[in-house]
């Protein structure tokens, strides 16, 4: 079995944060939605998932049009199934990562981060995975 190492570098301006983890169902997209809207209400973001059979679809849900689109992109450039990415604005990680976290599905958080980022990936035949940042 080969494992090939790549990186993915997180495309996002300059101090906009993000947080990216993995969880274990699709579902996820729309809990975290719940616990993202209920957490700070002036709170704008986007929201990108990886799902982790067939053709690893990408799954999304925000509530600004920007972010979502750059959260989308950055859960396809990652690739690793299940994992999620969330980019913040008019809010900060410790604002809601605690509920992030509460959010049943969600099994890790990577990072949680205005800095840039690396995420280094795992490849093999049978798919991707976060292997850190």
């Amino acid at each position: 079995m080969d494992l090939e190492i790549k990186i993915v570098k997180i495309e996002k301006p300059e101090g906009l944060n993000l947080i990216l983890g993995q969880t274990h169902f699709i579902k996820s997209v729309e809990d975290l939605y719940e616990a993202l809207i209920t957490s700070a209400p002036t709170i704008k973001f986007g929201i990108g998932f990886v799902e982790a059979s067939g053709d690893a679809l990408i799954r999304w849900a925000g509530n600004d049009t920007e972010l979502t689109e750059l959260a989308k992109k950055n859960a396809y450039e990652i690739g690793a199934g299940h994992s999620f990415i969330i980019f913040l604005k008019d809010a900060y990680p410790i604002n809601v990562l605690n509920a992030v976290k509460n959010v049943q599905e969600v099994c890790s958080i990577y990072a949680a981060t205005s800095n840039p980022l690396e995420v280094i990936i795992g490849q093999t035949a049978q798919g991707r995975a976060i292997l850190g940042v």
